[in-house]
């Protein structure tokens, strides 16, 4: 009977846990279905309840089907349909709650992106409108800003204040009669200018002689004159050679102009936005109905001579590009007529050049005509120096002039040198410029010490003669200069056995100018060079190029062999043939020029250089030779 009664309280007990444990259960369904509410919303879970067909046991009171219900919706899968026995329930609850673990984490990852994004949405939006807002104040208001207006402001203080003027901007010639010392070449000038048919030209000459003035004044007497194509607005672009650099990649081109592409630094926001390649006109198109001067016009570079030769022929400048397009109706008009029908490129060219014409481009010496600048005299420099004394306002004590003439054969050096000179003895009268200014020849002095000059001719005629020593002539550049050329010559020790000295340093030629002499020599005396010992010296050592020295070694050597003096006042230049000829070299205008700034009295030239002769040579004699005898004829003090 008592263990009847146990089995019947065991069995009680075992009703009741199976009872707390279903109860138990069916809170932690009721708990999942809420969370699926929370995860999906009441109405979204309802039909996606619909959709899998989980409605009705949603609704139901039997747990297992619950749990189907519970399955059906968190594995969304409708073809769940056996109900699950009490001991299973368990691990199906488990599954489930696992299933929406990793549901809430993808919820809570996909929440925390979508807020990014959201908050990324949310500053492109208000930098959009802060760019819309600029776009509209700048419309309105124009792209100024606080601060580009303050940059303004101080570039326009910083224009109101300015020191000076320069020496050459004062100094320099207002009107074409004032260049000195260019008369014939200042004319033909114009004359090309003038003309209904304007020629390119290319001006030579040495420094400082007024080039540059007078290419600009001389367009501006043109505009004057009836027949001149030159209209009065005509411009005078001007530009150094030696500092104009190119890309030869075209990216950048400032004499005949360049394209920016869309993809290059520099190209306009809008074109390059729109993909539109923009030309940027050149200096060419700049002069367009003009003059285009290009001073050193020789130290251009050879590639981009050839391309401004072009340019010259075309009267347009070409532009082409990988990015032009010429169906895009995109495209300005202005940069559609420039791509198809090039920019506009018609004026004249003036070169102007230190260098020999030999230097300079052969294709480009063919489209141009030549003219040439002379060297100035001391006369023209001092002409210089009083017409800027005029201006300056100052007076000059007798011989300054002069003196500045000896330092310089450049007008702009002369200018310079007479500047400092004023700007010193202003600085002495303590900057009071009402005052009365005298420049002296101390003051001259003082500037050419400070500024290391020396005087620019070294040797100077004499009315004397010496033996031995004779003045040849020679030309460096466009200036010409005299040549001191000496010898001595002693018995020999042994008869046929002499030596012959000559400086290593005046070249092959002019060495071969001595054995030349020495056939011409034993022609006219009989002696011959090997019984003396000689030595021929070109004073200073420099180094003569070319045969145009061989008169004057020769004439030297038969002054010390004979004994016969060379007049000192007098100089000359020639090839010696062996037959006792005398050959005509080149550079005559020059090397006369350097006599007379030596102060020669008299000049010999070939005989076949006579067509050479300047036309005034007011100060100097010039003498036209064909054979040794004349030379010594005038050359030595007669017997």
């Amino acid at each position: 009977m008592k263990s009847l009664f146990n089995k019947f309280i065991a069995k009680s007990k075992n009703v009741d846990s199976m009872e707390g444990k279903e109860e138990q259960l069916a809170k932690q369904v009721a708990a999942l279905y809420s969370l699926l509410a929370s995860i999906y919303g009441t109405d979204r879970l309802v039909m996606k309840a619909g959709k899998v067909d989980a409605l009705h046991l949603m609704r139901s009171e039997n747990l297992a089907e619950r749990v189907l219900g519970l399955e059906r919706l968190t594995f969304d899968s409708p073809s769940l349909e056996r109900l699950p026995v009490p001991e299973e329930i368990p691990g199906i609850l488990a599954r489930v709650e696992e299933e929406l673990a990793d549901l809430l984490a993808r919820k809570a990852v996909e929440e925390r992106i979508e807020r990014r994004v959201s908050e990324k949405m949310q500053e492109r939006h208000e930098e959009y409108l802060q760019e819309i807002r600029m776009q509209v104040l700048k419309e309105n208001q124009g792209p100024e800003t606080g601060a580009t207006l303050k940059k303004l402001e101080e570039l326009e203080a910083m224009e109101k204040k300015r020191l000076a003027r320069s020496a050459m901007e004062m100094l320099r010639p207002a009107e074409i009669t004032e260049i000195v010392g260019q008369d014939q070449a200042v004319a033909a000038l114009v004359a090309k200018l003038a003309s209904p048919f304007p020629q390119h030209i290319i001006l030579y000459g040495p420094p400082g002689v007024g080039k540059t003035t007078a290419a600009r004044l001389a367009l501006e007497a043109a505009k004057k004159v009836a027949s001149s194509p030159f209209q009065a607005d005509a411009p005078f672009v001007e530009v150094d050679g030696t500092t104009l650099r190119w890309d030869p990649r075209e990216v950048t081109n400032p004499l005949l102009g360049s394209v920016h592409d869309p993809i290059y630094q520099g190209a306009r926001r809008d074109l390059a936005e729109s993909a539109v390649p923009e030309p940027k006109l050149g200096l060419v198109t700049e002069a367009h109905g003009g003059v285009l001067f290009i001073d050193e016009v020789g130290e251009l570079d050879p590639l981009l001579q050839n391309k401004l030769l072009k340019v010259l022929e075309d009267k347009r400048v070409h532009f082409d590009s990988s990015y032009y397009d010429p169906n895009d109706p995109g495209v300005p008009q202005y940069i559609r007529k420039i791509f198809e029908e090039g920019a506009p490129a018609d004026f004249i060219l003036i070169g102007a050049t230190t260098r020999d014409p030999s230097q300079i481009n052969p294709a480009l010496r063919s489209r141009c005509a030549e003219i040439f600048f002379e060297p100035l005299t001391p006369a023209h420099i001092i002409t210089i120096v009083e017409n800027a004394a005029s201006k300056l306002q100052v007076e000059l004590a007798p011989g300054v002039a002069e003196a500045i003439a000896q330092y310089t054969i450049e007008g702009r050096k002369a200018i310079n040198l007479l500047a400092d000179a004023y700007a010193m003895v202003l600085y002495r009268q303590g900057g009071q410029q009402g005052e009365r200014v005298v420049i002296s020849l101390e003051d001259i002095y003082e500037m050419a010490r400070i500024s290391r000059l020396t005087p620019f001719v070294q040797v100077k005629a004499k009315a004397a003669a010496e033996i031995g020593r004779v003045f040849g002539l020679g030309v460096a550049g466009f200036v010409g200069s005299v040549l001191e050329i000496e010898a001595a010559a002693f018995p020999a020790r042994k008869p046929g056995e002499g030596v012959i000295r000559f400086n290593e340093t005046a070249g092959s030629m002019a060495r071969d100018s001595v054995f030349n002499a020495a056939a011409v020599l034993r022609r006219l005396t009989g002696d011959d060079l090997h019984n003396y010992d000689l030595h021929v010296n070109v004073v200073g050592g420099g180094n003569i190029d070319g045969p145009s020295a061989g008169a004057a070694i020769f004439l030297a050597i038969y002054s010390a062999i004979t004994g016969r003096p060379i007049w000192q006042d007098r100089a000359l230049t020639g090839e010696i043939s062996i037959q006792g000829k005398i050959k005509p070299v080149g550079g005559i205008p020059e090397k006369i020029y350097g006599a007379r700034q030596a102060g020669m009295k008299m000049v010999l030239v070939p005989k076949e250089n006579e067509k050479d002769i300047p036309a005034a040579v007011p100060d100097c004699q010039v003498r036209a030779v064909e054979t040794i005898e004349e030379v010594i004829e005038l050359m030595c003090v007669l017997q």
